[in-house]
């Protein structure tokens, strides 16, 4: 089973007079990057969110929103009174020590850290609990988002490596005639340098000898059909990983390189090219897999 690294879940859901929503995006990533938006009394949980979203979501660059909101709308914040008649005080005299306009003093006041503050400093344990179980029907529905893009991209897969392994057939018909033409090739370029005469025919044929060891693709088809079949299996298996398949395309494109090189034909050389576009194609879609 694939799963793709895009993915969204989005829950919100009421407990007593508050509104719970747990919000997750994720995107392609080459490592994991978790980004969390918490309110400011659950920052002594941040350490475990962080491993519970990071353990059901593997990979990928993940955005996190965690919102405890009063459906009253008081949303649990209160004003620090003393404090606030405190600076208003300082402020004012010192506008009017140096003859200044105050000026909008309120607003700026306001805005200074400690004025305005929680009144929920505390998590409650069953506000908490019920937390996690928002956050666990988030994660659930962007897994399951995730896994659809994953069958998309793996019918996409499937295609493609077939249509490597429909390639590779098809190099069969061009392989026999290779060798006929490189020894006539050679016997005609030998010829115009050398003279039909001076051919020594015994030296021909050990040149030949060579030209096939150098030719010989058998090897090259064999383990590029092993790979195909091995990638293709591996996309069903129950564990399948992004990481293994990249590895796995790799070899295929190792294989794929070594059949170009040695392939001394025109018409092999285009069945190579084929391959190694299905092949970028399909490490575009691996690049996005967990």
């Amino acid at each position: 089973m694939l799963l793709s690294m895009t993915g969204y879940g989005r829950v919100s859901q009421s407990f007593r007079d508050k509104t719970i929503l747990v919000e997750i995006r994720s995107l392609n990533s080459k490592f994991t990057d978790l980004r969390l938006k918490i309110p400011s009394n659950y920052r002594e949980k941040d350490t475990e969110l962080r491993k519970i979203t990071l353990e059901r979501l593997e990979r990928g660059k993940i955005d996190m929103l965690i919102e405890v909101k009063s459906v009253a709308g008081g949303d649990g914040f209160g004003l620090n009174k003393p404090l606030f008649r405190r600076y208003y005080e300082e402020l004012s005299a010192l506008a009017g020590e140096l003859k200044i306009d105050k000026g909008d003093i309120i607003q700026t006041i306001l805005r200074i850290q400690n004025v305005v503050s929680s009144e929920e400093d505390t998590i409650d344990e069953e506000e908490w609990a019920e937390v996690l179980k928002v956050l666990d029907k988030a994660t659930r529905q962007l897994t399951d988002y995730r896994r659809t893009e994953g069958k998309a991209m793996e019918d996409d897969m499937r295609v493609r490596v077939n249509n490597i392994l429909g390639y590779l057939a098809g190099i069969d018909p061009f392989e026999k005639d290779r060798i006929p033409i490189l020894r006539q090739r050679l016997h005609q370029n030998l010829e115009e340098h050398l003279g039909k005469d001076k051919i020594d025919e015994s030296r021909f044929e050990q040149e030949i000898l060579f030209y096939l060891e150098k030719m010989d693709i058998t090897e090259e088809k064999v383990r590029l059909e092993q790979h195909c079949k091995y990638y293709l299996e591996e996309m069903s298996a129950k564990t399948s990983q992004g990481r293994k398949l990249s590895f796995i395309s790799q070899e295929i494109g190792r294989e794929i390189n070594t059949l170009g090189a040695k392939a001394y034909s025109s018409d092999i050389q285009r069945l190579v090219v084929g391959m190694k576009d299905e092949l970028e194609k399909i490490k575009e879609q691996v690049a996005n897999l967990v």
